[in-house]
């Protein structure tokens, strides 16, 4: 708004300033940029998964019948198929997930659990249909680090386990994700903790800064978005993974909306239902790019390292990098947020006194 105005004004609020603001009002009131982050995106083409009607397309019959036929392919072969695939490898996992929580602690026991990770992750590809291309794989995480990756579906565990096996930090879950955490947390070294809980998230930057010290450790993977947005953008990085101190190693990932919806919508779809309609798309198509590690410079906190971090990765993917807290996806907005923008607002329309991002004044170009 402050780069718009800067052509606009000669000097100070003008009366004309009022269309302006009126306007970028009400197109905040019809369509935010960060409420529609939270839902599935509509499909630039017309294509065998989803119909669309951007740019009011003509769809004559012969596409709709191909359409159709497509359905009938995806539901009464593919989707068969996945789920009796899908039942086989839970029921593998769960059974030696209990076989081997039964042994006692040792270097043995972990390395089972390991390669039973590993194998469910490949067999859970494979079931989903993952068609996955790897960049710059010699920028892979190593021991004693921590991966940082944009977040778009819980199956994004998948791709990155299927070459460097990960210390997982994740929310507690119930459900179906709860489940299969539960088994996981039984034969390896993955974390779990409960985001809403202060004393859990002290614990957990205490156990990772011990976790980090020993290179022989696992490298920690972590989505610090805290949620899941719709493949569009890369939403705010929560400080906590970028105030231990140990090396970011940042991976951006982008998915092929013409093959599936990837986006898990919490809010409006459970587990279950968001698996089922995975089950009977064509295929998960994805590109995982590894960035070259980062380590947190001497003049920046870890909110500017967390921000340089996620404007790398979306970059690299091609996603809008916003500066929002995915938690708005289910909560409501701070006040202390609101006296932000509105204390910005208010000194935008004088035209005057000092940007709260880098203090210069009066006509700051870095914008609010």
């Amino acid at each position: 708004m402050e780069k718009d105005l800067a052509g606009q004004r000669r000097e100070g609020f003008e009366h004309s300033d009022v269309f302006y603001f009126s306007k970028k009002g009400i197109e905040a009131i019809v369509e935010d940029e960060v409420t529609q982050r939270f839902c599935s995106t509509m499909p630039a083409s017309w294509n065998l998964f989803t119909r669309t009607n951007i740019n009011y397309q003509y769809l004559n019959l012969k596409l709709t019948f191909v359409w159709f036929i497509g359905i009938l392919f995806r539901y009464l072969l593919l989707f068969p198929l996945r789920v009796v695939l899908f039942a086989a490898v839970v029921i593998v996992l769960a059974v030696g997930t209990i076989a081997i929580a039964q042994l006692p602690k040792s270097r043995i026991k972990f390395r089972l659990g390991r390669w039973l990770q590993q194998f469910s992750v490949r067999m859970g590809m494979k079931v989903m249909n993952y068609v996955v291309q790897y960049h710059n794989q010699e920028n892979k995480p190593l021991n004693g680090g921590i991966c940082v990756a944009n977040h778009t579906t819980p199956l994004d565990i998948l791709p990155l386990m299927y070459h460097v096996h990960y210390c997982v930090v994740g929310q507690v879950h119930t459900g179906c994700i709860g489940f299969f955490e539960n088994l996981g947390l039984k034969t390896s070294e993955h974390i779990a903790f409960e985001r809403s809980e202060v004393k859990d998230r002290h614990a957990l930057r205490k156990r990772l800064t011990e976790h980090i010290k020993n290179k022989i450790n696992l490298p920690v993977l972590i989505f610090p978005e805290g949620t899941c947005i719709n493949n569009t953008s890369v939403m705010m990085f929560q400080k906590g993974a970028f105030e231990i101190g140990a090396t970011i190693y940042p991976v951006a990932m982008k998915y092929d909306q013409l093959f599936s919806d990837p986006y898990w919508d919490s809010t409006k779809y459970s587990m279950w239902r968001y698996a089922l309609r995975l089950l009977g798309s064509w295929s998960l198509v994805c590109d995982v790019w590894y960035l070259p590690p980062m380590n947190k410079k001497e003049d920046e906190d870890a909110v500017q390292f967390a921000s340089r971090v996620q404007s790398k990765i979306a970059a690299q993917a091609g996603l809008t990098l916003l500066p929002w807290d995915g938690g708005l996806k289910r909560k409501k907005v701070k006040d202390s947020l609101k006296m932000q923008q509105q204390k910005e607002y208010s000194r935008i329309m004088e035209g005057k006194g000092p940007c709260l991002n880098c203090k210069e004044t009066p006509a700051c170009q870095n914008g609010p």
